[in-house]
């Protein structure tokens, strides 16, 4: 097997002072002198993503991303681990906050080294070999993607494990903006993952929440308001975060629900199951920050 071609830090800063200018609202900037403000931070996080990528290849896809997550929060909780079975074909539904949400969810899948994970085609993660071999791209044309689910079914006969995101864009970090913005964001998952049931009837679904993983004080910082949209302000807010370490002081949470069982009732049945239990976990995930504020 060909040993991948190491990522260039290069390469790495290049795009991630596009990702700056873009999450600025700056890309006007993006052929002029003026970019090289921006390289200083895209080029120690280039550095940051390069190790991550050095450590994937050395000691796998868990290992590596528990080393980014130090790097990138103050620890991280799993829960419900014993819902995820060890072995056999499983599809892992997550909610998608953004930021060290994936990295969080692969150091908490540790017990499945056989994981893959449906990603959307970014330059980013192109531009680190190890970490892509783990990944299946998904394109934008529908030709595409038919070509991603043979892909993803193949592997799932062969009793391997698979990470999706349903909603397929961006989604509000419960601990942040809030249970009812989370909820809400709900409504936009795609349930064509129950695909994958019917073409591997054996296969579970196991559910889980991602959260505390984006930082309510950068979500508060001045610069943010430069931006117009919501949106904006929120990505900008993100970027912050990459690039000033005083807003990493999180420790990520992750939460897995029980895995319904998927040869009853057919699909509609599955995404009813399996959006309860989100809500659900939503709901638990709410209580607890309740009762950390309350105090005993």
């Amino acid at each position: 097997m060909t040993t991948p071609a190491a990522p260039s830090i290069e390469t790495l800063t290049e795009i991630n002072i596009v990702d700056l200018l873009d999450s600025t609202g700056l890309l006007c900037l993006r052929g002029t002198p003026l970019r090289r403000v921006f390289r200083p931070v895209a080029r120690r996080f280039a550095r940051t993503a390069h190790e991550f990528d050095a450590r994937v290849g050395a000691h796998g896809l868990a290992q590596g991303s528990a080393w980014l997550v130090d790097r990138m929060t103050a620890g991280i909780v799993t829960l419900g681990l014993e819902h995820v079975p060890r072995q056999g074909p499983v599809v892992i539904l997550a909610n998608h906050p953004g930021m060290t949400d994936t990295v969080a969810l692969f150091a908490s899948l540790a017990s499945r080294p056989d994981l893959r994970v449906i990603a959307s085609d970014r330059p980013f993660l192109r531009a680190l070999p190890n970490v892509a071999r783990h990944l299946i791209f998904l394109p934008d044309d529908e030709g595409g993607r038919m070509a991603v689910v043979r892909t993803a079914a193949r592997h799932l006969q062969e009793g391997g494990a698979l990470l999706t995101f349903p909603a397929g864009d961006i989604e509000p970090d419960p601990a942040a903006f809030g249970a009812d913005r989370a909820i809400a964001s709900l409504q936009n998952w795609s349930n064509s993952y129950a695909l994958f049931g019917r073409l591997v009837p054996r296969t579970r679904f196991v559910p889980a929440l991602v959260s505390h993983v984006i930082s309510p004080d950068a979500q508060r910082h001045p610069l943010t308001l430069l931006r117009r949209t919501a949106r904006d302000r929120e990505k900008l807010a993100t970027a912050l975060q990459v690039a000033l370490a005083r807003y990493r002081n999180l420790v990520a949470r992750v939460t897995f629900g029980s895995s319904p069982n998927s040869r009853a009732g057919g699909a509609q049945a599955l995404d009813a199951c399996i959006a309860a239990q989100m809500l659900q976990l939503i709901d638990t995930d709410a209580r607890r920050r309740s009762q950390a504020v309350l105090g005993p």
